[in-house]
């Protein structure tokens, strides 16, 4: 294994887990996989830290529910480094719900936030100690940025070789470009600074939090509002504008409603100070 030397502020607590099969660190920093059925999934440790949540009123094209706050995440959290696929759902599930399967790495979709909890827990029994879960839309941002204030995790501009969405409409000053129209299999595109892919666009993915309005003021750990009528979507698809994938830009839909442009992102470990 290659030596990555650096320090690490705050280590996860179990490394590897007891369910590991493979773990190790590399330039991104530290990993481990969970395998299930030859069904795998690699998680990227996500270290505490502060980040400027929302978009600032400069940036074009920026929606009025997006407005900047900073926020402090105070517990570190382990992140799927790509979208669930439709081998993992799979193994787990047993069915495949999903409209592009032409490739089983590709993101399963066409998954409610119901149908999703439901395979969580399902998980959870069938890998003792897994603790497994949907990140918070803080936790989803914050990874998404892997520590940028741009746009995007890639800059203040994207291409189709970066992203899969329409690249018929792009972002305020692109060039325009390819449109897949479908899902392409995970990992196919340039992670971020932080070794997750296709934190914007291919498959919108869920989030724990109801939708709401953001907290007015700095927030530690932010879990949404109470209730609500609509769960958080974040990350754009492969059917949305170049607006749309930015880092800032949120969506919801009902916790029942399915899309071919929904998937979702596993977590693990401790939300906040409280749970």
């Amino acid at each position: 294994m290659i030596a990555y030397p650096r320090t690490y502020s705050h280590f996860p607590p179990y490394f590897p887990e007891s369910w590991t099969s493979e773990w190790g660190e590399d330039r991104f920093g530290l990993w481990m996989t969970l395998e299930f059925q030859q069904a795998k999934q690699t998680f990227r440790w996500m270290e505490p830290g502060t980040f400027l949540m929302g978009s600032p009123e400069s940036e074009l094209l920026r929606d009025g529910d997006e407005t900047l706050h900073e926020v402090t995440l105070t517990q570190g959290f382990w992140l799927a480094e790509s979208a669930c696929t439709q081998t993992l759902w799979m193994a787990v599930m047993g069915d495949n719900p999903s409209r592009f399967t032409d490739d089983a790495n590709n993101p399963v979709e066409q998954v409610s936030w119901n149908t999703v909890k439901s395979f969580i827990e399902k998980l959870n029994q069938l890998i003792p100690h897994v603790d497994a879960r949907l990140p918070t839309e803080a936790e989803w941002e914050y990874a998404c940025r892997a520590g940028t204030t741009t746009p995007f995790s890639f800059g203040d501009n994207i291409t189709p070789e970066q992203v899969n969405y329409d690249g018929n409409y792009p972002y305020t000053g692109g060039k325009k470009g390819l449109y897949r129209e479908k899902t392409v299999p995970v990992k196919s595109l340039p992670p971020n600074a932080w070794g997750l892919y296709e934190m914007h666009g291919n498959v919108y993915e869920w989030c724990e939090d109801w939708f709401g309005d953001y907290a007015a003021g700095l927030q530690t750990d932010p879990l949404g509002p109470d209730t609500g009528a609509y769960r958080v979507l974040r990350g754009g698809s492969w059917i949305d504008y170049g607006r749309g994938v930015r880092s800032a830009y949120r969506y919801r839909y009902e916790p029942d409603r399915r899309s071919r442009s929904i998937g979702f992102r596993l977590a693990l470990g401790q939300t906040g100070t409280g749970q």
